[in-house]
Protein backbone atom coordinates (compact mmCIF):
# COMPACT_ATOMS: atom_id res chain seq x y z
CA UNK A 1 0.00 0.00 0.00
CA UNK A 2 2.76 2.43 0.92
CA UNK A 3 4.75 1.50 -2.16
CA UNK A 4 1.82 2.23 -4.45
CA UNK A 5 1.22 5.54 -2.70
CA UNK A 6 4.87 6.62 -2.85
CA UNK A 7 6.13 4.84 -5.94
CA UNK A 8 9.39 4.13 -4.14
CA UNK A 9 10.06 0.87 -2.24
CA UNK A 10 12.62 2.52 0.06
CA UNK A 11 10.29 5.37 1.01
CA UNK A 12 7.48 2.86 1.52
CA UNK A 13 9.61 0.75 3.83
CA UNK A 14 10.51 3.83 5.86
CA UNK A 15 6.84 4.76 6.19
CA UNK A 16 5.88 1.25 7.29
CA UNK A 17 8.69 1.15 9.82
CA UNK A 18 7.69 4.55 11.22
CA UNK A 19 4.09 3.38 11.52
CA UNK A 20 5.14 0.16 13.28
CA UNK A 21 7.31 2.10 15.70
CA UNK A 22 4.49 4.52 16.55
CA UNK A 23 2.10 1.60 17.03
CA UNK A 24 4.45 -0.07 19.50
CA UNK A 25 5.29 3.17 21.31
CA UNK A 26 1.74 4.39 21.77
CA UNK A 27 -0.59 1.39 21.50
CA UNK A 28 1.27 -1.67 22.81
CA UNK A 29 -1.09 -1.85 25.79
CA UNK A 30 -4.19 -1.94 23.57
CA UNK A 31 -6.02 -5.16 22.76
CA UNK A 32 -4.38 -7.15 19.98
CA UNK A 33 -7.56 -7.05 17.87
CA UNK A 34 -7.22 -3.25 17.63
CA UNK A 35 -3.66 -3.30 16.27
CA UNK A 36 -4.56 -3.87 12.60
CA UNK A 37 -6.87 -0.88 12.17
CA UNK A 38 -4.63 1.27 14.36
CA UNK A 39 -1.58 0.38 12.29
CA UNK A 40 -3.35 1.20 9.04
CA UNK A 41 -4.59 4.50 10.43
CA UNK A 42 -1.06 5.43 11.48
CA UNK A 43 0.28 4.33 8.10
CA UNK A 44 -2.32 6.41 6.23
CA UNK A 45 -1.33 9.40 8.33
CA UNK A 46 2.33 8.82 7.49
CA UNK A 47 1.46 8.57 3.77
CA UNK A 48 -0.44 11.87 3.89
CA UNK A 49 2.54 13.48 5.66
CA UNK A 50 4.83 12.04 2.99
CA UNK A 51 2.67 13.60 0.24
CA UNK A 52 2.93 16.99 1.95
CA UNK A 53 6.71 16.78 2.36
CA UNK A 54 7.18 15.53 -1.19
CA UNK A 55 5.14 18.36 -2.67
CA UNK A 56 7.42 20.92 -1.00
CA UNK A 57 10.60 19.03 -1.94
CA UNK A 58 9.52 18.69 -5.56
CA UNK A 59 9.10 22.43 -5.87
CA UNK A 60 12.73 22.90 -4.90
CA UNK A 61 13.90 20.02 -7.08
CA UNK A 62 12.19 21.45 -10.16
CA UNK A 63 14.03 24.70 -9.68
CA UNK A 64 17.45 23.13 -9.20
CA UNK A 65 17.23 19.94 -11.28
CA UNK A 66 19.41 19.28 -14.27
CA UNK A 67 17.62 17.97 -17.35
CA UNK A 68 18.41 14.55 -18.77
CA UNK A 69 20.00 12.98 -15.70
CA UNK A 70 18.19 9.65 -15.61
CA UNK A 71 20.07 6.44 -14.97
CA UNK A 72 18.80 3.03 -16.09
CA UNK A 73 18.30 0.41 -13.42
CA UNK A 74 20.68 -2.49 -14.19
CA UNK A 75 18.28 -4.96 -12.57
CA UNK A 76 15.68 -4.14 -15.22
CA UNK A 77 17.94 -5.64 -17.91
CA UNK A 78 18.21 -9.07 -16.25
CA UNK A 79 15.92 -11.59 -18.03
CA UNK A 80 13.21 -13.32 -15.99
CA UNK A 81 13.69 -17.07 -16.34
CA UNK A 82 10.74 -17.94 -14.12
CA UNK A 83 8.18 -17.75 -16.94
CA UNK A 84 9.23 -19.28 -20.27
CA UNK A 85 6.38 -17.96 -22.48
CA UNK A 86 7.31 -14.43 -23.60
CA UNK A 87 3.79 -13.51 -24.81
CA UNK A 88 2.31 -14.40 -21.42
CA UNK A 89 5.07 -12.51 -19.71
CA UNK A 90 4.44 -9.40 -21.84
CA UNK A 91 0.67 -9.59 -21.27
CA UNK A 92 1.19 -9.97 -17.52
CA UNK A 93 3.63 -7.06 -17.44
CA UNK A 94 1.24 -4.81 -19.37
CA UNK A 95 -1.65 -5.74 -17.08
CA UNK A 96 0.47 -5.12 -13.98
CA UNK A 97 1.63 -1.74 -15.29
CA UNK A 98 -1.98 -0.83 -16.13
CA UNK A 99 -3.16 -1.87 -12.65
CA UNK A 100 -0.37 0.08 -10.99
CA UNK A 101 -1.15 3.17 -13.09
CA UNK A 102 -4.88 2.84 -12.43
CA UNK A 103 -4.30 2.57 -8.68
CA UNK A 104 -2.06 5.63 -8.72
CA UNK A 105 -4.71 7.62 -10.63
CA UNK A 106 -7.34 7.01 -7.95
CA UNK A 107 -7.94 9.82 -5.50
CA UNK A 108 -6.15 9.15 -2.21
CA UNK A 109 -9.26 8.22 -0.20
CA UNK A 110 -10.47 5.81 -2.90
CA UNK A 111 -6.99 4.31 -3.11
CA UNK A 112 -6.90 3.84 0.66
CA UNK A 113 -10.37 2.28 0.80
CA UNK A 114 -9.59 -0.12 -2.05
CA UNK A 115 -6.23 -1.23 -0.70
CA UNK A 116 -7.46 -1.68 2.86
CA UNK A 117 -10.57 -3.61 1.80
CA UNK A 118 -9.33 -5.62 -1.20
CA UNK A 119 -5.64 -6.17 -0.46
CA UNK A 120 -5.45 -6.00 3.30
CA UNK A 121 -8.77 -7.80 3.81
CA UNK A 122 -10.15 -5.41 6.43
CA UNK A 123 -13.91 -5.26 6.89
CA UNK A 124 -15.87 -2.02 6.55
CA UNK A 125 -15.69 -1.15 10.27
CA UNK A 126 -11.94 -1.80 10.47
CA UNK A 127 -11.35 0.20 7.30
CA UNK A 128 -13.42 3.10 8.66
CA UNK A 129 -11.38 3.03 11.84
CA UNK A 130 -8.11 2.93 9.91
CA UNK A 131 -9.14 5.78 7.61
CA UNK A 132 -10.72 7.86 10.35
CA UNK A 133 -14.09 8.18 8.62
CA UNK A 134 -17.58 6.68 8.71
CA UNK A 135 -18.50 3.24 7.38
CA UNK A 136 -20.71 4.93 4.77
CA UNK A 137 -17.74 6.90 3.48
CA UNK A 138 -15.70 3.71 3.21
CA UNK A 139 -18.46 2.06 1.19
CA UNK A 140 -18.74 5.07 -1.10
CA UNK A 141 -14.97 5.39 -1.66
CA UNK A 142 -14.60 1.65 -2.21
CA UNK A 143 -17.49 1.51 -4.68
CA UNK A 144 -16.15 4.45 -6.66
CA UNK A 145 -12.68 2.91 -6.72
CA UNK A 146 -14.03 -0.42 -8.01
CA UNK A 147 -16.01 1.28 -10.76
CA UNK A 148 -13.03 3.40 -11.85
CA UNK A 149 -10.69 0.41 -11.84
CA UNK A 150 -13.12 -1.75 -13.81
CA UNK A 151 -13.58 0.96 -16.41
CA UNK A 152 -9.84 1.67 -16.65
CA UNK A 153 -8.78 -2.01 -16.77
CA UNK A 154 -11.53 -3.54 -18.91
CA UNK A 155 -9.06 -4.35 -21.69
CA UNK A 156 -6.72 -6.23 -19.34
CA UNK A 157 -9.07 -8.29 -17.17
CA UNK A 158 -12.59 -9.61 -17.69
Amino acid sequence: MAEIATGDPDEALDLVQEAMLKLVQHYASRDESEWGPLFHRILQSRIRDWYRRTRVRNQWRRWFSRAGEEEDDPLETIPDTGQPDPSTQVAHKRATVALDAALRELPLRQQQAFLLRAWEGLDVAETASAMGCSEGSVKTHYSRAIHRLRKRLEGHWP
